[in-house]
């Protein structure tokens, strides 16, 4: 049995296929038909593809770290229930190419939300890509001669989940405002957004600078979308940790 196993794990490396767990296949006390063990080697290669292809839209989704729905304290941040995000995480709206807005100052658990979104979508087996605003800034405005750049913004665009963090936090300048209109405008009906956003709607002509181009943005994006404004002090202050205790 050992050198049939050692031969197994030869031919998958030869094959490039990923390790096989043959352990099921032999107990040490029964063996299994010839039938049956076709279907569970077929089965685990199955099992391995599945995982593979998870880690990399994880790989992909460049997402900053993952965020569960049960370590987000809603006793603390009042302003969304647990039962508003159970049913987003559904993620049917992706289907439907809605967008999700979560609105509100800093450190009150709009990126923890946005994270819990993009990690449900990608368990689902959705593309899934995770930016700044100041980084997909970067990445439009040098996608036509840096190759690094082109390849973000191919992920960007192939995925049907895109989380665009921090927005609002950095005033733009004219040029910028407009790659960031035309990116919305691309997405519109065909990509759902989720937008975390230190500033209210009635706020975005401050760090947009174009009240035509704002207007346009948001008619855009607003369009199918679930608002959240939300509300409170900042988590991150509230339990902050410090050196000397």
């Amino acid at each position: 049995m050992n050198k049939a196993i050692a031969s197994i794990e030869s031919l998958s490396s030869e094959l490039r296929l990923p390790p096989i767990d043959v352990t099921s296949l032999y107990t040490g006390k029964t063996s299994v038909t010839p039938l049956q063990a076709v279907d569970i080697y077929l089965s685990e290669l199955l099992r391995l593809k599945t995982d593979k292809q998870n880690f990399i839209r994880r790989r992909r989704a460049g997402l900053p770290f993952e965020k569960t729905l049960d370590s987000f304290d809603f006793g603390f941040q009042r302003s969304i229930t647990k039962e508003q995000m159970l049913k987003l995480m559904d993620m049917t709206w992706i289907e439907q190419s809605y967008n999700v807005c979560f609105l509100g100052p800093p450190g009150i658990g709009k990126t923890h939300l946005a994270l819990v979104l993009a990690g449900k979508a990608l368990d689902l087996g959705y593309h899934v890509a995770f930016n700044t605003l100041d980084d997909l800034i970067k990445i439009l405005k040098t996608a036509d001669i840096s190759k690094l750049s082109r390849r973000k913004l191919n992920v960007i665009e192939a995925a049907s989940l895109v989380i665009v963090d921090e927005v609002g936090f950095m005033p733009l300048s004219g040029d910028e405002a407009n790659l960031f209109f035309s990116f919305v405008s691309n997405a519109a009906e065909k990509t759902s957004l989720v937008i975390t956003s230190n500033k209210g709607f009635d706020e975005w002509i401050d760090f947009m600078g174009d009240v035509t181009i704002t207007t346009a943005l948001l008619d855009r994006l607003i369009h199918h979308c679930e608002i959240f404004n939300m509300t409170g002090d900042s988590y991150r202050l509230k339990h902050r940790k410090t050196i000397i205790g």
